[in-house]
């Protein structure tokens, strides 16, 4: 039971991260709207945010975290942050030398990124003046991920979970004062774009003192290029690519976007909603499992992790899977009653709630990718899903130009979606070949089970919806709309939980006594 509990740690802090997420969202909306400027702060944070998935939290910790725990099994303390001290050396000299060069061609990025932005000269200016003033978010970002590496190995994975809260809660504050002084819209993505770095800062100096405290911090010194160095890079290469491929995909949808008005805020409010499950199931299991894999695999404890394996399957899908159709069913009412205010007309609600409801249709396979791909990664293999990555993004990109002429940003997601399956069925069946990941039958009746527990919920939340429309009318007010939105989430969770609990697929009652034990924080 301790990878729930660590999961639940992890959890838990993600989930008031993301919370805090919408809160920032929902001001956001308000104060942005779905125009110009919103279409240039939302491009210019996502340029630091994609390399940040692919160099930090895709290869950085995929490379790093399998190494690093060899060191702390076969070699001491000692040893490992001597290890950690180079690789870390290592990545704040490319982080310098890549911010450096992005400040200088920023212009160009957004072009590769935003092409259609050429169209209306001062949405591109406005864009890369934003992102200018973000990107140095890499750095602290990729520092804060390294040192996260580290805490994760340790098992210390809340400290690190709770970082994230920081940025948010920094945001929220520069967007009170904006909501207060009501500047021009211009001058509020500027200010939203220091918030954006001034974050970052403060997710560093949170990590570096958690850090402090277990005596693990490592000092900086020139980066030697070793044998611990080379074999690191050797693995992070291809893990660039495999990390990263969600990021470029967002790319690609993010380039056809940009052609039609509007087209990447809606993608971009749509993606926030499903990247709220994804966080608090999806990547908290990656953070926990890929430590736990890769210490069994190191101590040839192989049953041990193939059970580990299979119980993070069932655990993040009974929570993955109702979470999915719940967004597939009442994707309106929910952008609605969070996003409906202000700026953002009806019109973009529903528009994003269309993007919204076919991105839920791949919310299982972007969840279990990260539970596959750490199998890979704690045997040191970053070359097979690489490959899948290149096929994954090939397909993206195909349906992303098929769809779109006909279907708009909805055919982005649509194209979003059938890339994550196809990813999985690549990883899945990877891992089959070699016998490394096989389902046990109690795990595979579980997956019915929580499967028909989630249909028949998607039914009830279809018949509340539908006696509730009224009450998430634009012209309703905010509490009106928050408490039937709540009410109906809340009948479903009743519904479904309750199924899951006469069906046996999990004994909730054990979720009670993890809540009283302690957590490695």
């Amino acid at each position: 039971m301790s990878l729930v509990r660590n999961f639940a740690s992890v959890g838990g802090a993600t989930l008031l991260s993301r919370v805090l997420g919408f809160v920032r969202d929902i001001m956001m909306a308000a104060i942005l709207g779905a125009g110009p400027v919103a279409d240039a702060f939302v491009a210019a944070f996502r340029l630091p945010n994609m390399f940040r998935r692919i160099l930090a939290e895709g290869a950085f910790n995929t490379a790093f975290i399998p190494l690093f725990a060899k060191a702390l099994e076969t070699q001491g303390n000692e040893a490992a942050v001597k290890f950690a001290q180079n690789i870390i050396s290592s990545l704040i000299a490319l982080l310098l030398v890549l911010t450096v060069l992005a400040e200088i061609f920023m212009p160009q990025l957004v072009m590769i990124l935003a092409p259609g932005f050429q169209e209306t000269p001062d949405k591109f200016e406005l864009t890369v003046l934003f992102a200018r003033i973000c990107f140095p978010y890499l750095a602290c970002m990729s520092l804060m991920a390294a040192y996260a590496g580290i805490l994760n190995s340790l098992r210390r994975f809340l400290a690190a979970a709770l970082a994230p809260v920081l940025l948010n809660v920094v945001l929220v504050g520069f967007l009170a004062v904006l909501a207060f002084t009501r500047p021009e819209i211009a001058q509020s993505g500027f200010w939203l774009s220091i918030g954006v770095l001034v974050g970052g800062v403060a997710q560093v100096v949170m990590v570096i003192f958690a850090l402090v405290r277990t005596g693990f911090l490592p000092p900086l010194s020139l980066p030697k290029l070793d044998k611990d160095l080379r074999r690191f890079w050797t693995l992070a290469v291809p893990a660039i690519f495999t990390g990263g491929v969600t990021q470029i995909n967002i790319v690609v949808g993010t380039n056809i976007a940009s052609n039609e008005a509007s087209a990447v805020s809606y993608l971009y409010y749509a993606d926030r909603l499903y990247q709220l499950p994804l966080g608090i199931i999806g990547i908290a299991i990656g953070v926990v499992l890929l430590p736990e894999l890769s210490r069994r695999l190191k101590s040839e404890d192989f049953a041990g992790a193939a059970r580990v394996q299979d119980q993070s399957m069932l655990f993040a899908m009974m929570l993955t899977v109702p979470a999915a159709i719940a967004l597939f069913v009442i994707a309106e009412p929910i952008i609605k009653t969070l996003f409906e205010y202000g700026a953002f007309s009806a019109f973009a609600a529903e528009q994003s709630a269309m993007a919204l409801s076919v991105f839920a249709l791949g919310l299982p396979s972007f969840v279990l990718a990260k539970i596959l791909q750490p199998a890979f990664f704690a045997r040191e293999n970053t070359a097979s899903p690489a490959m899948f990555a290149v096929v994954t993004v090939a397909v993206n990109i195909g349906f992303s130009l098929a769809l779109f002429p006909f279907f708009k940003h909805v055919g982005i997601a649509a194209a979003t979606t059938i890339a994550g399956w196809t990813n999985v069925a690549l990883l899945a069946g990877g891992l089959m070949r070699k016998k490394q990941f096989q389902l046990t039958t109690q795990t595979r009746n579980g997956l019915i089970y929580l499967s028909l527990g989630a249909a028949i919920m998607g039914w009830v939340l279809a018949g509340g919806q539908w006696m509730l429309n009224p009450f998430f009318a634009g012209d309703q007010l905010l509490f009106v709309r928050f408490a039937a939105l709540l009410g109906l989430i809340g009948v479903g969770a009743i519904v479904y939980f309750g199924l899951v609990q006469l069906f046996g697929v999990y004994d909730l009652r054990r979720w009670r006594r993890l809540a009283t034990e302690p957590t490695n924080g």
